[in-house]
């Protein structure tokens, strides 16, 4: 196991750049898909509530007894999974101030989602596309490591079911619910 403190971002980590591979996003209507939830009924994402609703999505969290995947710390924007997920934690009540819904995303499985929200004291709910449906019908980029796809790490600002911002690529991702706070607050404090 890495001696690495799991819940920080180490400064050696190579920082991701944009790619444009999430520029095709705002502007779209999320699709009719049901995501599994770690806690909670599933959620239907064409049916959310009508206020604001943040998906940060994210490659993979790993479990602190367990080394990451040789190769990890190499791809761009791969390691900060949880500090990005406490991030969120830590601002929740802030993005609820807002009348903003949170979700984070993940093709894990919900068992294995339901360990790290528990471990993590998450108050939101974490969405499993293990099937990859809103993946692919969004075309929402990825990576590949070690035989597994995986999302990579993007933010979805939403109003109702229509996509009005991604922050792509997220970098840091423990800074990621704070720049979505202050831009949740800047639509809030502007002029109707």
């Amino acid at each position: 196991m890495r001696s690495d403190d799991l819940y920080t971002v180490p400064s050696w980590v190579p920082v991701p750049v944009d790619d444009g591979a999430a520029r095709h996003l705002i502007g779209k209507d999320l699709p009719r898909v049901t995501l599994a939830a770690t806690v909670g009924p599933p959620v239907r994402l064409d049916a959310l509530e009508s206020g604001w609703t943040v998906l940060y999505c994210y490659p993979r969290t790993g479990r602190p007894e367990t080394d990451p995947l040789p190769g990890w710390d190499e791809v761009p924007g791969a390691r900060g999974c949880t500090p990005q997920a406490c991030s969120y934690r830590d601002h929740y009540t802030d993005l609820r101030a807002l009348n903003a819904q949170v979700y984070g995303v993940s093709t894990q499985t919900t068992e294995y989602q339901q360990e790290m929200a528990g471990r993590l004291h998450l108050p939101y709910p974490v969405l499993s596309d293990a099937d990859f449906r809103l993946t692919d019908a969004l075309g929402l980029p990825t990576f590949e490591i070690h035989g597994m796809r995986l999302i990579r790490r993007l933010t979805l600002l939403v109003r109702a079911t229509h996509i009005e911002h991604c922050f792509y690529p997220v970098f840091p991702p423990d800074a990621d619910a704070d720049r979505v706070l202050q831009w949740l607050r800047a639509r809030a404090s502007a002029p109707a």
